[in-house]
């Protein structure tokens, strides 16, 4: 999946992380990682519904 980043919140409209988290994914620890991961499903309610289809 390619990530479409919603201009007013900054997150991924897809995966609801931010640019910087995506960027870097693969240095966070499984302890980072997990708690963006929890965080996940509240930023869905940031992002206007009609940007999500």
């Amino acid at each position: 999946m390619v990530c479409a980043v919603d201009g007013a919140t900054g997150l991924c409209l897809g995966c609801f992380r931010s640019l910087s988290e995506i960027a870097g994914w693969r240095t966070l620890s499984d302890a980072e990682r997990a708690a963006v991961m929890a965080e996940l499903p509240s930023r869905r309610d940031r992002i206007d519904p009609a940007k999500l289809g």
